[in-house]
This record gives C-alpha cells, sequence and structure tokens, in this order.
C-alpha cells in the first residue's frame, strides 16, 4: 500500500523490491511498481504454492520486467507442497534464471542440503533470502552468494544468526524486511514494514563491530551489485536502508 512507502521514505527507505510470488499476482506487482519511483518487481512462484503451480507460467518472466526471479526454493519444514513438485518447481526457476540472466531469490526452510545441492550447477547470481538456514553458510561463502538478513537478526535468541552475520564478507551481506513478517525487536508483535529495516541494518552493524552508515552504504552498494540497480547518489539517510526486499502476502519476500 502506498502510506507503507511513504512511511519507508520518511524513514529513510528509498527503495523497495516487491515480489510477487504467484502468476496472479506478477502484473499487479509490475504495475504498483511502475507507478512509484525506487520500487523494483521480483517474480516467480513460492515453494508453498508448488502443488499446484504450472512451471510453464515462467515463460511469462522473459516479457515481464523482474530484476529477480523468485522466491523460489524448497520449505521443508511446513510441507505445503509436495517436496518433489518443489524440487521440480525450483529446478525450473533455475533453468529461466540462467537464461534469462537474472539472480535467484532463495527460500530455505529446513531443507539445506537439497538446496545446496540445487544450487550446485547453478551459474548466475544467488539471493539467500531471510537468511535462517546456519547450515548453507558454508556453500554461501564458498561460492560467493549473496546473504540477506531480515528482522529475524534483532531478537535475543539469534545468536547463531548475528555469528553468521559476523562471517559473511561486506560484500555480499544485504538487509531486508520480509513483510509484513518477522518485525525486529524494537517493532516486534506488530505487522512488519518496509520502513522497519533501518532496525535490522542497527543490528548488523553491532554484531559486526561497524558504524551503521557505512555498513548501509555498502549493503546498498550490495544490492545495487546483486540486482542491476544502478548506483543513483542518495543521501546518507537515505542509503541507511535503501536495499530492504520486502512484501506483501501477494508475495513473499
Amino acid at each position: 500500500p502506498l502510506e507503507l512507502v511513504e512511511r519507508a521514505r520518511a524513514a529513510g527507505v528509498d527503495r523497495i523490491l516487491e515480489v510477487g510470488a504467484s502468476p496472479a499476482s506478477w502484473d499487479e506487482v509490475v504495475e504498483f511498481c511502475a507507478e512509484l519511483e525506487g520500487l523494483e518487481p521480483i517474480l516467480g512462484i513460492h515453494p508453498h504454492d508448488a502443488g499446484d503451480a504450472d512451471a510453464s507460467d515462467l515463460a511469462r518472466l522473459a516479457d515481464l520486467p523482474a530484476v529477480a526471479v523468485g522466491e523460489t526454493g524448497l520449505d521443508y519444514y511446513r510441507d505445503y507442497a509436495p517436496r518433489d513438485a518443489q524440487r521440480q518447481l525450483f529446478q525450473a526457476h533455475l533453468a529461466v534464471a540462467e537464461e534469462l540472466g537474472r539472480p535467484v531469490v532463495i527460500h530455505c526452510r529446513a531443507a539445506e542440503l537439497d538446496v545446496a545441492r540445487a544450487l550446485g550447477d547453478f551459474a548466475g547470481t544467488v539471493v539467500l533470502h531471510c537468511f535462517s538456514s546456519p547450515g548453507l553458510l558454508h556453500p554461501a561463502l564458498e561460492r560467493g552468494y549473496y546473504v540477506s538478513f531480515a528482522g529475524n537478526v534483532t531478537y535475543p535468541n539469534a545468536d547463531d544468526l548475528r555469528a553468521a552475520a559476523r562471517e559473511i564478507p561486506a560484500e555480499r551481506i544485504l538487509a531486508e524486511t520480509d513483510t509484513p513478517y518477522l518485525s525486529p525487536q524494537p517493532r516486534r508483535g506488530r505487522p512488519n514494514e518496509p520502513a522497519n529495516v533501518v532496525h535490522t541494518v542497527a543490528a548488523l552493524a553491532e554484531a559486526r563491530g561497524e558504524h551503521p552508515e557505512e555498513l548501509a552504504a555498502r549493503i546498498d552498494a550490495n544490492a545495487d551489485e546483486a540486482f542491476g540497480l544502478g548506483g543513483a547518489s542518495r543521501s546518507p539517510r537515505a542509503r541507511s536502508s535503501a536495499s530492504t526486499s520486502s512484501s506483501t502476502r501477494t508475495s513473499s519476500v
């Protein structure tokens, strides 16, 4: 909604990546992003929907202006779709992303081994969305994946995520909100929104022993590189959270 974008801009967030996680939402997401400066679409089919999905719909992505394919991946925690169907749809996403030369945004829950195996032959850019899979840390470091942290890295019991954040090279770290989920600790108990990414960046900076504005500038530059967004100049305040990846549940990053 427009009010969420306005609140994000007031907080210093000048770019939002909006996810269309089902073919039915793609046109709406593309149109919404086209109407507002600083919004870009990411399009795919969520693994939760793999059981009813038609992978041939992914061919439409060639004609849509998405900056990435996704979110895609595997979710063995919820198991809302048969695992074989999830794996087949995941492979279809990877094939399309490779053909189009677009990065993939990866969802992984309780499926680290199979996700790492599937990505082993993928030659493109990988963004691990809402990182909460320590089992993927070693493949991410070894293969040069981008690792994106959401509000759960701010939670008091998330020592493993903060430890992982300390290991990610400066040129590979990202931050996001996963709106409307995983509100950061200062806003916990309320629906998440893009403006809240400033809290996640602050927690990451503290965990890494860095200055928040310097880390924010690095994250912003990483988003430029990962998603091909271009390096338009921004004020330091805007850079503090420009690289958030957000969604409504027409979507899911």
